[in-house]
């Protein structure tokens, strides 16, 4: 995940004008509003598109933003403001707000480009402000539960091509959530995967020529994340609902039921870099080692960019008929807008593209990589 700015980086971009450091800050947010609107969340798209006036007007959203005014695109400051905004919501200490929020119950009409929700925003940010700004320290941690639907769609070939158990390891896991993506119930047309009691169900989740069927059968879980998130504890389920999208019940829906799973099946999940997660895995005999990770290696600077390559060409190295490696990727690809589904297998390095996905990761259309 990205690291917070440093006071230093801060305070040499602080010495602009403050009207060119809010008219940034006001262009991103206006990114992140159309992004929100592609990727269905209307709520989000209206109240961020009036957070950039505001922040022009040198409003209220410009005071709780503060010195973060010129933290860079990457840092996500608007998904960082809003969802400290929408723990207040989901905690009860922002009742206006919560009306016009579905993940709160919430049912009123947010009104035209969601101006009635917006007043009932910037309420939250004058009178709370000070509940909020701790969010703007840290990353963003959503966990995406339906990325976990390309991974178990890999799964499927990785033991359709040697019927081994599955060593799982993902690196940027987060809280770890997808690590249990075996055992999601996944749904399409001429697909079922998964246990049908699961507390997670992907309804409509595959699309096109599904996987192959068959049992997967993993026997070990383990992550690192930078700022990993801990899944059992109140602080770590509140944060991984509060920066899902409040008028996106089905994900949150997704989230509740990986957080119960998370609950019942074990994950060693550590605080370390994509390096440290490489260097510490190893492959055994009679088994698949599996690398996954998704939507994460645009947060990761050359350096680690580079060990997280060199560690997968060392496991690739050692690969044998008895000992094998699979690294599936779920990676934004610049110029289109889904993601691409890849995996590559060893011994012999063969590679598939299996498929795309958006960004939050359903549906998977699947391809027949062949």
């Amino acid at each position: 995940m990205p690291p917070a700015p440093s006071g230093s980086a801060r305070a040499a971009a602080g010495s602009s004008r403050p009207e060119a450091r809010a008219e940034r800050a006001a262009g991103r947010f206006e990114r992140q509003a159309a992004a929100c609107a592609v990727l269905g969340s209307p709520l989000y798209a209206g109240l961020l598109r009036h957070a950039a006036r505001d922040l022009r007007a040198g409003g209220v959203v410009a005071r709780v933003l503060g010195e973060h005014l010129d933290d860079p695109g990457r840092e996500a400051l608007a998904l960082r403001l809003l969802g400290g905004v929408h723990a207040l919501v989901l905690t009860g200490r922002a009742a206006g707000l919560a009306a016009f929020y579905p993940s709160a119950g919430g049912t009123a009409d947010p009104g035209p480009g969601a101006g009635r929700a917006w007043r009932a925003l910037r309420r939250v940010l004058a009178e709370r402000g000070d509940e909020v700004r701790p969010w703007l320290e840290r990353p963003p941690q959503t966990n995406e539960i339906g990325r976990g639907a390309a991974l178990a769609g890999a799964l499927c070939h990785i033991v359709a091509e040697a019927d081994l158990p599955v060593r799982l390891v993902e690196v940027g896991a987060s809280a770890g959530l997808n690590l249990r993506a075996d055992r999601f119930r996944i749904t399409g047309p001429g697909a079922a995967f998964g246990d049908p009691a699961s507390p997670v169900t992907i309804a409509g989740g595959w699309q096109g020529s599904p996987p192959p069927a068959g049992p997967v059968d993993v026997i070990a879980r383990t992550g690192g994340d930078v700022a990993p998130v801990d899944p059992l504890s109140d602080d770590g389920r509140l944060r991984l609902a509060a920066y899902v999208w409040p008028d996106q019940v089905a994900r949150l829906a997704r989230l509740r039921g990986a957080l119960v799973l998370a609950s019942q099946v074990h994950a060693d999940l550590r605080a370390e870099p994509a390096s440290v997660t490489l260097a510490r895995t190893a492959l055994e005999p009679g088994t698949w080692t599996v690398l996954w990770h998704s939507v994460m290696r645009h947060y990761l600077d050359p350096a680690e960019a580079s060990a997280l390559d060199a560690g997968v060409a060392a496991l690739a190295g050692a690969a044998t008929p008895a000992s094998r490696f699979a690294h599936v990727s779920l990676e934004l690809a610049p110029g289109t807008p889904d993601a691409p589904v890849e995996l590559v297998t060893w011994p012999g390095g063969r590679r598939r593209r299996l498929g795309t996905a958006p960004p939050h990761g359903i549906p998977v259309t699947w391809a027949n990589p062949g």
